[in-house]
């Protein structure tokens, strides 16, 4: 047993200062396993041993996508690693060898978990679900069925089934980014409105998305040119502000 503290240490280098250079590599599966079960932060840290092993070392872990879905609660939009995470999770969620229902349950909670992220979080999500829609037609129904829940009692996903196979994420639909369709902030009402039109066959990059920051953001809508929009400005006439009105012979505004 490690100190979080240290453990957040080693699992941060572990996956290119450590097992490159190991003979065998393998000899730290328990290791990353039993990290991967903690939860929270160290979770996280540990996909990326993970990854190489599953990968590169055949790996078996019958359990790593129910995990993996876990792991996805409201704090993931705002961890420090969260664009090692969804950098990894794209990788994971890039087989089209993976079952529909397992895809819409990501997309699902991921939408579901997107109604509280900040908006720099949500520029990143949004096109992160248009990737997995193209690589996973079968999930567009999720889109295209008409006339979502009047409320969310009424939405037959089970935000809190553990198993994706059972949270019944294809019987529902994305009412989450259609309310995201009207976000305060322009750019995010303007990205999640794409889901409106047919998606093109190019996959979005997000690699630039990932480590977009709140200041980041704040930077660029300061920078923005102002656009001199004219205006015409008629002096109010009347208690109603009409030209010849009637109440103006018998009231003032003073």
């Amino acid at each position: 047993q490690l100190p979080t503290g240290l453990y957040k240490k080693v699992l941060v280098i572990l996956h290119d200062s450590v097992l490159p250079y190991m003979n065998e590599p393998a000899l730290m599966m328990d290791f990353l396993t039993v990290a991967y079960g903690i939860g929270g932060a160290i979770s996280l840290l540990a996909l990326n041993g993970l990854f190489i092993l599953i990968h590169q070392h055949n790996l078996e872990y019958p359990d790593f996508y129910k995990k993996l879905y876990s792991l996805l609660d409201p704090s993931i939009y705002h961890v420090k690693y969260r664009a090692r995470f969804f950098h990894l999770t794209d990788l994971f969620l890039s087989s089209s060898h993976l079952p529909a229902y397992l895809v819409a349950a990501f997309i699902k909670r991921l939408s579901r978990l997107a109604l509280t992220a900040p908006p720099e979080a949500l520029l990143m999500i949004i096109p992160f679900l248009c990737n997995l829609f193209r690589r996973h037609p079968a999930c567009r129904v999720l889109v295209h069925r008409p006339g979502g829940p009047a409320d969310m009692s009424e939405d037959p996903y089970i935000m809190e089934e553990e198993e994706p196979s059972e949270s019944r994420a294809l019987e529902s639909s994305l009412w989450e980014i259609q309310s995201l369709q009207n976000h305060y902030h322009p750019d995010v009402a303007k990205a999640a409105a794409v889901l409106n039109q047919s998606l093109s066959e190019m996959e979005d990059d997000i690699s630039g998305l990932l480590e977009l920051s709140a200041y980041e953001l704040f930077d660029k809508e300061v920078k923005k040119k102002a656009v001199d929009v004219p205006l015409e400005f008629e002096q109010v006439r009347g208690l109603f502000g009409k030209k010849n009105d009637i109440f103006a012979e018998h009231f003032s505004l003073d």
